[in-house]
């Protein structure tokens, strides 16, 4: 066992930590199950097939993009949103990396 608990922890693994806490809502998480591979969705087309209101539906794809899981452009009045595959291939990387280093 390693004895500092205080050390540094890595920017990887700062964005590891968004990315966990992003998905540790259910909600969030159904809403990335709304998403075909390369589909681009707007707030209204989630809120239409959802439970909730609009305004939570803009909060938690806010949280998504802001831990990287989701990107958006505005196109026109609508926000499209897509998953960022990429980003999240290099953050569950990073953790099986750590999982592979530690076995």
């Amino acid at each position: 066992m390693k004895n500092n608990y205080r050390l540094t922890i890595p920017e990887h693994w700062r964005a590891m930590s968004r990315v966990f806490t992003a998905l540790g809502d259910e909600h969030r998480q159904r809403i990335l199950l709304l998403f075909d591979p390369g589909e681009r969705l707007n707030v209204g087309m989630i809120a239409e097939v959802s439970t909730l209101s609009r305004s939570t539906v803009s909060h938690h794809l806010k949280v998504l993009r802001e831990a990287g899981i989701l990107r958006s452009e505005k196109i026109g009045k609508e926000v499209w949103y897509w998953i960022d595959r990429n980003w999240l291939l290099i953050v569950f990387g990073n953790v099986m990396d750590h999982i592979r280093e530690s076995t």
